[in-house]
């Protein structure tokens, strides 16, 4: 039986792996691989530090996924400027598209 875990939206979201990090069905990479490959992928292309995944959703064609970066280290380290990217990757977690939400230095905290 396929282990079933939340989404931020509340949804169950399904992640059954096999040795290649996709589904059972075959038609998408699970949650854990993608988080990987939204992290991974972005810090290659931005040839920067990858930081950590805040948010992967599953979408019609693949997933997205909200990737924090370090963009720029500076000392102290809660001086770094970090970025806050929206990464799109196909159902086989290849990256096919990303956008910049935001800049803010380490140390900030959101005021929500």
């Amino acid at each position: 039986m396929p282990k079933r875990s939340s989404s931020t939206a509340g949804e169950g979201v399904d992640t059954t792996d096999n040795t290649n990090g996709k589904q059972e069905d075959g038609k998408r990479v699970d949650v854990t691989t993608a988080m990987r490959q939204a992290s991974g992928q972005l810090a290659d292309l931005l040839r920067c530090e990858p930081g950590f995944v805040s948010s992967v959703k599953p979408a019609d064609e693949g997933w997205t996924a909200d990737v924090e970066v370090v963009e720029l280290e500076k000392v102290p380290d809660t001086m770094s400027v970090m970025a806050s990217y929206r990464v799109q990757l196909d159902p086989e977690g290849r990256l096919v598209g990303y956008e910049r939400l935001r800049r803010y230095a380490r140390g900030q905290i959101d005021r929500r």
